[in-house]
């Protein structure tokens, strides 16, 4: 916390979480110090694989498991997703039912 406020002290526009999933606490815990200030959570690269592997060995669907931890994210309070499933959850979002 002290991290963030010395970056929203040093002009931050943005303050950023990364990996987002990981860190759902730090997400949450930020949001409630700083609730004005915007908070963007990066769901890494290893994360995007975790998914993504586990979806082709058949052990999840690769959508509910996406979506899922994009909702979590948005859950404990980012304002905004930085992530490399944008383009199937955008269209999976615009199909309708998430689940």
């Amino acid at each position: 916390l002290k991290e963030v406020q010395l970056d929203l002290e040093e002009g931050a526009d943005i303050v950023m979480v990364k990996p987002a999933l990981a860190y759902l606490d730090v997400i949450r815990l930020v949001k409630s110090h700083f609730p004005w200030a915007p908070l963007a959570a990066y769901n890494v690269s290893g994360e995007y694989s975790l998914v993504k592997a586990a979806a082709a060995a058949g052990y999840v669907d690769e959508r509910t498991v996406t979506l899922e931890v994009l909702f979590a994210i948005r859950r404990a309070g980012a304002d905004l997703i930085l992530t490399y499933h944008a383009l199937d959850a955008a269209r999976w979002l615009k199909e309708g039912t998430p689940f």
